[in-house]
Formats: C-alpha cells, structure tokens, sequence
C-alpha cells in the first residue's frame, strides 16, 4: 500500500487558523481595561500629532477622533485583524470600541499598526452611535491620508466625513486597509 504525505502547507494553514480563531473568540477575555485603553490612546495621538502636522490640524476642527493605538493583523490565505480605542470628543472619552475585520485571499505575514479617524461632522459621530456596528465603506464618506493628501490637508479644505490615519505599521505583510473593518461599540473592565 502506498501513502502519501500531507502537504507541508495543510499544518501550517491549520496551525494559522486555530491562532486566529482563539484571537477573536478571546478578544472579550484580553479586552484592556478603561485606564489602559485611555494610556495607549493619548500617546497614540501625541506621537501621530508630532509626525503628521496634517492630523494636529484636523484635531481642531474635528467632532471627535476615534483612535485605534494598536491593531494585530495577521492570515496565510485567511486573515483578520483586532483591536481596541476610543472616540475622544471634546478632549475626553466618550467611548469604547473595537475594530474587527476578516478576509480570504492572497496574504501571508502579520503585522501590528494604529489608526485613528476624524470625524468632521456630528452627522458622522451621529451614524457611528446609532449603527451599532459600523462597517468602514458603508455609510459616512471616510478617506484615508497618505503624504499626498496630507500636503493639501488644512482644516479649510477637509470636506469629507471622516479623515482615517494609519501609523506605526510594524511587521510583515503587504497592505492595509480600513475599509470592510467593523467598529462596535465595547464596555471595557475598570
């Protein structure tokens, strides 16, 4: 009788996805607490404010900004993506959310970024309050700055709902991006 061997691709795709199911089937058990989740917030922003001047600017004019310190993506064929922050309104929390995203596809790696999104208008804070569950690209116009858009960006010509920023990639694996990423509301530990 002649066997064959398994793919060396078949453990490791297993391995991966038993890793990402118990990082969002957990998530609730390693939710940071509120004090934390303000900590991470407020250096996020005081080390995103010093490399985009763009983003100090819009910080003025803005509703509110929800801030995301610290994301962990990772997948090999799947993927997903978590992480925990608050909406700043008034220069104090109004609350806590986190951010969840799945996807199939071409990718392998992971990686760790931030980000953080403006919101221009009480109409837009308005849809992230009452959706329950936000899915990025449905709803409120978001753009995403890159350094291009950055240069022109003042707080005259922001005319869009939501300017989303991402920062401080680390890691291994090709592309980021908001769109498709649920953002729900949380109730961190104390």
């Amino acid at each position: 009788m002649k066997r064959t061997a398994l793919c060396p691709v078949v453990p490791a795709l297993l391995v991966l996805l038993l890793a990402i199911s118990l990082l969002f089937t957990a998530a609730p058990a390693i939710a940071g607490t509120a004090a934390e989740i303000d900590k991470e917030v407020a250096l996020a922003l005081e080390k995103l404010y010093a490399r985009s001047p763009a983003a100090k600017e819009l910080s003025k004019v803005a509703k509110g900004v929800l801030v995301f310190p610290d994301v962990i993506k990772a997948g090999l064929i799947v993927g997903g993506q978590y992480g925990e922050g608050a909406l700043i309104v008034g220069g104090k929390t109004a609350g806590y959310y986190n951010t969840v995203s799945a996807s199939y596809g071409l990718q392998a790696g992971a990686q760790s970024f931030g980000y953080a999104m403006f919101f221009m208008t009480e109409k837009a804070i308005g849809y992230l309050d009452k959706s329950g569950g936000w899915e990025v690209g449905v709803g409120p116009t978001v753009v995403v700055v890159d350094e291009g858009i950055a240069k022109n960006l003042s707080s005259t010509t922001a005319k869009e709902d939501i300017y989303g920023f991402i920062f401080g990639q680390k890691g291994l694996m090709a592309g980021i991006g908001l769109q498709g990423s649920k953002i729900t509301k949380i109730t961190p530990g104390k």
